[in-house]
């Protein structure tokens, strides 16, 4: 072939065009209107987190700054005078002198119906109203003390023998129960009425006094 033949010429293809799709008016309506919603949507959610974040801040703060404490119920003194003598349930006396602290700096508590039940091997052999109702300020220590004895007692002969069964074993293990009706109060707010219940066991000695492992003990407190 000649090196003078005649070079055809390179057809180069056309590359399609897009396609241009026009929109009409309420289109561009449609499109504006919901951007505006989304706008509106996250500004209303970001009011409403930013508020919650607020309030749960200041609800940690108050909480903070009260730090409620449940009732202290603390056992003082506990005996049963005579525990050494035979027929000692005849004219057998419990006296129990029981403390109750309010350690919280801003809350009160209003004590209703508070009575104390004494169990010994799980039986109860005598109860007591403490006080009828009373308000107990912040930081502040309410004393309790009973003698129960006569009507008060549930005792005969062999409850007696079995204490001194006990006692001379070395130790005579009694249980004291607090029972109130209790509502809190913080500034003008007042709480509803909640039954608080403590117990203490309580050892006593040969001769009915108790034993200083138990003196000052501190007795749980829970609510019902």
């Amino acid at each position: 072939m000649s090196s003078t033949a005649q070079q055809l010429p390179i057809h180069h293809e056309r590359k399609p065009q897009p396609f241009k799709r026009h929109h009409n008016a309420s289109y561009y309506v449609h499109r504006v209107t919901d951007s505006l919603t989304t706008r509106i949507s996250k500004v209303i959610c970001g009011i409403f987190l930013t508020l919650l974040f607020i309030v749960g801040v200041a609800a940690f703060i108050t909480w903070l700054s009260l730090r409620p404490h449940r009732p202290r119920i603390h056992v003082v003194d506990f005996s049963i005078p005579g525990l050494d003598q035979p027929t000692g349930f005849e004219n057998a006396e419990i006296i129990f002198n029981v403390t109750a602290r309010n350690s919280n700096q801003a809350i009160g508590y209003f004590y209703d119906s508070v009575e104390a039940f004494v169990y010994y091997r799980n039986q109860a052999i005598g109860s007591t109203r403490l006080v009828d109702s009373f308000y107990q300020e912040p930081k502040n220590t309410t004393i309790f003390y009973r003698v129960l004895s006569g009507a008060t007692l549930n005792m005969n002969s062999d409850r007696w023998m079995a204490f001194r069964n006990d006692r001379a074993l070395g130790t005579v293990i009694f249980r004291l129960d607090v029972t109130a009706m209790i509502r809190f109060k913080v500034s003008t707010w007042d709480s509803k009425r909640h039954r608080m219940h403590s117990s203490c066991d309580i050892g006593v000695a040969t001769d009915g006094s108790i034993l200083p492992t138990y003196k000052n003990k501190r007795c749980p407190v829970y609510f019902t």
